[in-house]
């Protein structure tokens, strides 16, 4: 699954520390709660101890991460994308506090996801294409109870379809609080193709997230999802664009930053 991942110190991979070699009594950034969905982090490290075995000390984690997100997005039928290399990883890992505090909520409105992505330098169009991600994987349950069963006066069920609500709402009863964390929902019914249908189903009111959902309806972003839902390679093109500018985010180069020998822990 394709994850949209807002780095909190950057991609420097210190999201893959694990909470027993980090150097902080408090957990490290993989046991915030709003990084309840990133998972297969045992894969990195399995592609890692092949690179380690070719090229000792040569390749780094936040380089391995990147890399394994444009070929999830590229095996899928999205765009090969031409990454540079070259960066290095952190030495510390920040801790669940700071990513519980610093990352948006799964309720997140347009208004302020374009506000977060800004930050990172992307436009509007990219802002829109980079939320095209969500055409690909699952959405835990637990993620939308809120908007399914109290909803919010700014995120209400408005900008959604009676039919997908109820659709939502069979998948994600009221009365599975227990194990939302094994129930989901397909973000589109082609989950596993990376394409444009994200943004039909915006325009649809088929949204599963409220910003999913809001994108065809903000001025802002109208627009732009209706060029996308057209026009799947002027999709490809801005999502590249954001993909390469959100693989920069506070990147580490260099004599900064290491290169970690294990991506799950962080070398004395």
């Amino acid at each position: 699954m394709f994850h949209i991942v807002i780095p909190i110190q950057g991609c420097d991979a210190s999201i893959l520390v694990d909470m027993s070699t980090s150097a902080s009594s408090k957990p490290p950034e993989m046991g915030a709660s709003k990084n309840f969905g990133v998972r297969k982090r045992e894969s990195i490290n399995l592609i890692k101890s092949a690179v380690e075995a070719e090229c000792p000390g040569q390749v780094s984690c936040a380089d391995i991460i990147v890399l394994a997100a444009r070929e999830s997005v590229a095996i899928s039928g999205g765009p090969m994308i031409e990454v540079p290399l070259g960066r290095r990883d952190s030495t510390s890992a920040s801790t669940s506090q700071v990513a519980d505090d610093s990352l948006p909520s799964t309720d997140i409105g347009v208004d302020d996801a374009l506000a977060l992505f800004a930050k990172l330098g992307m436009t509007t169009l990219e802002t829109v294409a980079i939320m095209g991600a969500h055409t690909l994987g699952v959405t835990h349950c637990l993620n939308i109870m809120d908007r399914l069963y109290q909803p919010s006066n700014e995120g209400t069920m408005n900008d959604i379809d009676p039919k997908f609500e109820a659709l939502l709402k069979f998948s994600c009863p009221e009365s599975i609080t227990l194990i939302q964390n094994t129930s989901f929902v397909l973000n589109d019914p082609s989950s596993l193709i990376f394409d444009n249908l994200y943004y039909k189903n915006s325009i649809d009111r088929r949204g599963v997230l409220r910003v999913d959902a809001e994108l065809s309806q903000n001025k802002q972003t109208a627009g732009i999802v209706e060029q996308f839902a057209a026009n799947a390679d002027d999709f490809f093109q801005e999502f590249a664009s954001a993909f390469l500018k959100l693989s920069y985010a506070g990147v580490l180069t260099g004599n900064l930053g290491v290169i970690r020998s294990m991506c799950n822990f962080i070398d004395n």
